[in-house]
């Protein structure tokens, strides 16, 4: 299986190039990556990151290059293979059953027995060692399905350590994970770096990457374009290497806020359990042509409030109104059809049918409108037609957000709407959004981008403990100030005074001042075939 040369790296790809029909996924990739560190590689999605990580881990062979691992030339024909010479892989979608337990698919496949009898008690002993050793706390009796996502990820690396793993590919690791599961992460990965393991690090969260990695490369249209050490470079800095040109920025231009009011949230309330409210006193307006920025750190209501809107949770106190019409106890339907567009936050979960083509993707919400449906019949001509017409119209835009434009609604709710996109997709959906403000089209817009919340609301707004306890002016606003608020480090002494502004029922109103500098992420465009698999985020 292997060649023995030097062993000056825990992995070498050497020339590294894969043909698929029509396109070259990797031409003459160059990657050298330390023993004991974490060096991660980042670029738009399509740049053939995941491509490369399947041939280290044997799950595709290169036409053409070479694969060093600790000095020893290989020829992977199979996982089993890269497994059996220290590698291990975790995919951005864990493969655990879920109706087994954490022991249990640990061990699967590798199980230690004594003749015919498996000894699951040794397994056991093993999966709390690695637990104690690299600091993943775990208990294998646990069914899967009883984790939490971050758990689930730490039975995912321990499965692989617990087949030997020293040189760990992680796949989009936090692309999944809140900030708390991150951090955990972080403080994980750190520890396996202590005790000498190697960590593959792929992501487009250049923030995190900044954080966590020891050294980068980027990897732009198959070919690698540099390697950098963290502190040589900046998020925007890494953004343009990706990309190869200087990035767009999140902001809109001259306003268009008219006095037509299209969306009026009204001292509206959510009950959560016993005496809890998940959201208290909310009220807000929306006008035409303006966009409504909600900042906060995720956890405090937003999704919810979301929810309440969308009609997929009942208020339990307040009024909504559409256009001047009361639609507090419409249903969802209801509301879809009296004019709102909805881009959800868990695209997998709420907004695509991923087994399914693009163009019954594309239909959902709108099956019962020309050109997706003629009479009662689905009309698929139409379908696929309007499904390429979107595709071409909104050619780097995930498929829900190009979905949701098309439909033209009153009101558009984008809930994280470049979350998880590369940074070509990200800037072709800000244009859109500043399109449709242009046209008149009302929108809120809930992210945990800082450039972008300030960068494109007319009005921002700060959510926190499921109260809004700031109104703020965009130009004006200092990130430490928004910072103070979103923590509630600030909020409940400045209220008293903020009624004084401008303000409405259920805002506390405060106006400080600047434009927050963040960093973009990155990933892929919608792909072009109608009848194409939808994939994550509608991508085929």
């Amino acid at each position: 299986m292997g060649d023995v040369t030097t062993q000056a790296h825990a992995v070498r790809l050497q020339g590294i190039t894969k043909r698929f029909p029509g396109v070259v996924a990797n031409d003459d990739i160059n990657i050298e990556v330390r023993p004991g560190e974490i060096h991660a590689i980042v670029g738009e999605n399509g740049a053939g990151k995941s491509t490369l990580m399947k041939i280290l881990y044997g799950m595709q062979r290169p036409d053409e290059g070479t694969i060093e691992v600790n000095g020893r030339v290989m020829h992977f024909r199979s996982p089993k293979e890269a497994i059996a010479a220290g590698i291990g892989m975790v995919h951005q979608h864990f493969m655990l059953a879920d109706n087994l337990t954490v022991l249990e698919n640990v061990a699967l496949g590798a199980e230690p027995h004594r003749g015919p009898l498996l000894q699951y008690g040794e397994a056991r002993e093993r999966i709390r060692e690695l637990a104690t050793t690299y600091g993943m706390p775990l208990d294998p009796d646990r069914l899967v399905e009883e984790l939490s996502v971050g758990e689930r990820q730490r039975a995912e690396i321990i499965k692989v350590l617990y087949r030997g793993a020293r040189i760990l590919i992680l796949d989009e690791p936090t692309a999944v994970l809140v900030p708390q599961e991150v951090d955990e992460l972080f403080r994980n990965l750190r520890e396996l770096k202590r005790e000498g393991v190697t960590v593959i690090f792929i992501s487009h969260k250049l923030d995190e990457v900044l954080a966590i990695a020891d050294r980068i490369t980027v990897v732009r249209a198959g070919k690698t374009v540099k390697t950098v050490n963290p502190g040589d470079v900046t998020a925007r800095q890494l953004a343009e290497l990706m990309v190869g040109s200087e990035l767009p920025r999140p902001e809109t231009r001259a306003s268009t806020v008219t006095d037509v009011v299209e969306l009026a949230v009204q001292n509206v309330a959510l009950r959560g359990i016993g005496d809890r409210w998940i959201l208290q006193d909310i009220g807000f307006e929306i006008h035409r042509g303006e966009v409504v920025g909600i900042a906060g750190v995720e956890g405090n209501g937003q999704a919810e409030l979301v929810q309440v809107i969308m009609g997929l949770r009942t208020a339990d106190q307040g009024r909504i109104s559409l256009s001047g019409r009361d639609i507090t106890r419409d249903s969802t339907h209801e509301r879809r059809e009296a004019g709102i567009g909805y881009i959800p936050e868990d695209r997998q979960e709420m907004g695509l049918l991923l087994e399914a083509p693009l163009w019954e993707n594309a239909m959902l919400g709108h099956q019962d409108k020309a050109p997706f449906s003629s009479g009662p019949w689905v009309n698929k001509a139409g379908a696929r037609g309007r499904t390429a017409e979107m595709i071409e119209e909104f050619r780097l835009v995930t498929l829900i957000v190009a979905r949701e434009m098309t439909a033209k609604p009153n009101l558009l709710i984008a809930s994280q709407p470049t979350r998880g996109i590369d940074v070509g997709a990200q800037a072709a959906v800000w244009e859109a959004i500043r399109e449709a403000r242009r046209r008149g089209m009302a929108l809120l817009l809930i992210s945990a981008d800082l450039e972008e919340l300030i960068g494109l609301s007319d009005t921002l707004y700060v959510i926190y403990g499921g109260r809004l306890v700031a109104k703020l002016d965009p130009n004006e606003v200092t990130p430490e100030e928004l910072g103070s608020y979103m923590t509630g480090a600030k909020g409940a002494e400045g209220a008293a005074s903020a009624g004084e502004r401008d303000a409405q029922p259920g805002v506390r109103t405060q106006v400080p001042g600047a434009p927050v500098q963040s960093d973009p992420a990155a990933s892929e465009p919608t792909g072009a075939d109608p009848d194409a698999a939808a994939g994550e985020d509608g991508r085929p």
